[in-house]
C-alpha cells in the first residue's frame, strides 16, 4: 500500500465516522450552537417547556411595557410624587441645619 492510499483510507474512515456521528446526534436531538457547544434540542411536545416559554414571553411583554411607558400619565404622576417627596426631604434637611 502506498503512502497516498493510506492517507485516502484514513480520510475516508474519518468522513464515514463523522456521517455516523451526525446521524446519531440528529436522532437523539443533540444540536450545536454557534460556538460549537452541544445541547439537547427542546421538544415541541414538552408541555412544561411550552408553559415556561409562554411565561417568559409574558414577562418580556411586561418589561417592554415598563420600558416604553415612561411618558404615560401614571409615570408622570409617579415622577411628580417622587419630586415632591424629594423636595420635602430637602426642606427637612434645611430645617435640621
Amino acid at each position: 500500500m502506498s503512502f497516498w492510499t493510506a492517507i485516502f483510507l484514513i480520510v475516508l474512515v474519518i468522513a464515514i465516522a463523522e456521517v455516523f456521528k451526525a446521524k446519531y446526534r440528529s436522532e437523539k436531538g443533540i444540536t450545536r450552537d454557534y460556538m460549537g457547544n452541544e445541547k439537547f434540542a427542546e421538544s415541541k411536545d414538552d408541555p412544561a417547556a411550552q408553559r415556561e416559554l409562554e411565561d417568559l414571553r409574558e414577562r418580556i411583554k411586561v418589561l417592554e411595557r415598563i420600558a416604553t411607558d415612561g411618558n404615560s400619565l401614571d409615570a408622570k404622576e409617579t415622577r411628580r410624587i417622587s419630586a415632591e417627596i424629594e423636595a420635602l426631604r430637602d426642606k427637612q434637611v434645611e430645617k435640621d441645619n
